[in-house]
């Protein structure tokens, strides 16, 4: 990464740091909408993905010292409000299925008939989603997690991550073929 990149919002960050509230007001209003939008498209529900953004800037604000710049503001946060939308789902025991508990095989074979103009049916189709799905879709193609990143910040393995990414794939597309 280039370093200017990562020092991106550095003189918000360090005024935050020394407990400036101003500061820590504008890095919020700099970041919300963004966070938010990351915590929807995991929780789909508009009150969890608030209050996970919520405690996600709460806890980002507590441990400001803690942030070295080994990677921008905006990256360190989202990877908060993530895990925190990560525990959300934990704590309502909505698990992540291991591919070796299915009886049936997922085809290799990438499929992908969804054209440009259907972006409305996908986006619906991703809400319709059952929650594992649309936690491994949302890290995988909007975050831009690797199934190596996934399978840590989901406790699974990678192998599972890729099945799972690519049975939610298939799932979307049925979806989408039938909206």
């Amino acid at each position: 990464m280039e370093t200017n990149i990562l020092y991106t919002h550095k003189d918000l960050v360090e005024k935050s740091k020394s407990g400036d509230r101003n500061s820590q007001y504008r890095l919020y209003e700099l970041y919300v909408d963004a966070m938010y939008n990351v915590s929807m498209r995991m929780l789909s529900i508009k009150e969890d993905a608030e209050d996970v953004v919520q405690d996600s800037f709460v806890e980002a604000f507590k441990n400001l010292k803690s942030f070295r710049y080994e990677s921008t503001f905006g990256s360190w946060l989202k990877r908060i409000v993530i895990n925190k939308s990560l525990n959300h789902l934990k704590l309502k025991k909505i698990p992540v299925t291991p591919l070796d508990q299915h009886e049936y095989h997922i085809s290799e074979e990438i499929i992908d008939p969804v054209k440009p103009k259907d972006i409305n049916k996908i986006k619906k189709g991703i809400k319709i989603l059952p929650d594992g799905y649309r936690q491994i879709l949302s890290l995988y193609l909007i975050e831009g997690y690797d199934h190596i990143e996934i399978a840590e910040i989901l406790g699974i393995t990678i192998s599972t991550s890729k099945s799972q990414y690519h049975r939610a794939k298939k799932k979307l597309i049925e979806i989408v073929n039938t909206l």
